[in-house]
């Protein structure tokens, strides 16, 4: 097991390998169940939601590139029309926790909708290497991503189910990323909740990193369609907090007050990860309360 401390994986001097057999004991449990397990700690308990009273489903639509993006589906059983939650997964893609944290949403009365990503290339879900898993989602550039972000958004749009006039995104870590941009970019976006997404190139990122990873959410404070809520950790190897402090202040310089940050203080980078080392009970529960208060004041009135 990787101890991930940062967005998009971790650099090599993070590395703390442990590699474990993953066929015993409640590991191998919960990796079998569909956790990925470059990420998965001995000891997790994650939530898991009930799915009576749901509607879960794969779906697939076609990219911009012509490609067929998986799907998965959790809403309210019955006709809607739901508010729908677009969401954007960590490194990992559609695994369980994302399946989990779509019928949670579910269960909130959203539909929530999440698309795979990386699966042009390969799904990282079930792959402990986190080498390849980092090759994977390099690959998956941001016009790539943006393009995902539309084709999910015009499926939405067609579906009876879904109210198409309220629709929010949520994504954690890489995903979170995703919201700031995406929010940037779309319109149709009423709302964005982004969970420890990188905000402006690592400190010891090479200008070709840098220029990579672009647009970063530091410089689209301007572009922002809609409110954004960002949750971030002050314990965040990854993210430190001048990059955030300077996040707030393009926000304020832009005159997005209905955008913000909340910090905890004490949390690292993935501390809503129920599976994972980094998981802290009581700041995920704080975060999903301001997440839910923020879709609840956007989505449904």
């Amino acid at each position: 097991m990787t101890n991930l401390i940062r967005p998009e994986g971790p650099e090599p001097d993070d590395f703390r390998f442990s590699r474990r057999a993953l066929a015993t004991g409640a590991l191998g449990g919960l990796a079998f169940a569909g956790y990925a397990p470059a990420a998965l700690a001995r000891q997790a308990a994650p939530i898991t939601t009930d799915g009576e009273g749901l509607t879960q489903e794969q779906a697939t639509v076609e990219a911009p590139d012509g490609f067929a993006l998986p799907l998965f589906v959790a809403r309210p059983a019955g006709d809607g029309p739901w508010p729908v939650v677009v969401v954007a997964s960590e490194i990992f893609g559609v695994h369980e926790y994302i399946r989990d944290l779509c019928r949670r949403l579910a269960r909130a009365g959203f539909a929530a909708v999440a698309p795979a990503f990386f699966n042009r290339v390969e799904d990282p879900a079930p792959l402990s290497d986190m080498s390849r898993v980092q090759q994977i989602v390099g690959a998956a550039n941001y016009e790539q991503v943006m393009g995902d972000v539309s084709a999910t958004l015009d499926w939405v749009s067609q579906q009876l189910w879904a109210n198409s006039d309220k629709v929010g995104i949520t994504g954690f870590c890489w995903g979170g990323k995703v919201v700031w941009q995406a929010c940037a970019r779309f319109a149709v976006l009423d709302a964005g909740v982004a969970w420890y997404g990188r905000l402006a190139p690592a400190p010891t990122a090479t200008p070709e990193q840098a220029a990579a990873g672009q647009p970063w959410p530091v410089n689209l404070a301007d572009d922002l369609k809609c409110p954004v809520l960002g949750l971030y950790g002050g314990q965040d190897r990854g993210i430190p907090l001048p990059s955030v402090e300077a996040m707030r202040a393009a926000l304020q310089r832009a005159g997005q007050t209905a955008s913000g940050i909340h910090v905890y203080p004490d949390a690292p980078h993935a501390f809503h990860a129920d599976y994972r080392d980094s998981y802290r009970a009581a700041d995920a529960a704080d975060g999903w309360s301001k997440l839910l208060a923020f879709f609840n004041e956007r989505l449904k009135r």
